[in-house]
């Protein structure tokens, strides 16, 4: 090799490697944002959604169902959430119905804020149609507009249906 191609291909592998260092400054600072929203996005769901959820499954219980609440807010190998779990019991303690746990999740979703899930299951025990349970969106919200009032609407709804298809 003569000494200007030395030269050249010495250039090239500076500016290469100025070039990563700069890309992998940059991923690290987005990543560090999009951490930090992470965590303002958990800490919003464990401070405002997880007490209405909670308030929500104490007064379910107190009711003779079951119901259970999940906290997924510190865990770093997923979008943080928060969920409630209710399944319907019958009144007749001779002849109890059988029913499926039926769920409500606030996930976050980068792209969307607060992304409400919910799954509704039928008890199988009851005759209906084919297509009767559901799982689908309910509603998204930026996580700076999630308030507790929006969150009892949801789970309103949420346990209205669930009642309604048991």
């Amino acid at each position: 090799m003569t000494e200007e191609s030395i030269d050249k291909l010495r250039a090239l592998l500076e500016a290469y490697a100025v070039a990563r260092a700069n890309l992998s400054q940059a991923r690290h600072a987005a990543s560090s944002a999009t951490d930090r929203k992470r965590r303002a996005c958990a800490e919003h769901l464990r401070n405002l959604v997880l007490p209405v959820l909670t308030a929500f499954m104490t007064e379910l219980r107190n009711a003779g169902h079951d119901a259970s609440t999940r906290d997924h807010t510190d865990r770093d190998d997923a979008y943080p959430s928060v969920a409630l779990s209710f399944t319907p019991r019958g009144s007749e303690i001779k002849s109890p119905e059988i029913a499926l746990a039926s769920a409500l999740m606030f996930k976050y979703d980068p792209r969307h804020g607060i992304v409400v899930h919910r799954d509704v299951k039928p008890s199988p025990a009851k005759p209906r149609v084919p297509a009767a349970a559901s799982s689908d969106r309910t509603g998204m919200i930026g996580v700076d507009a999630v308030s507790a009032p929006w969150v009892e609407r949801k789970t309103l709804t949420f346990i209205e249906d669930v009642l309604k298809a048991n």
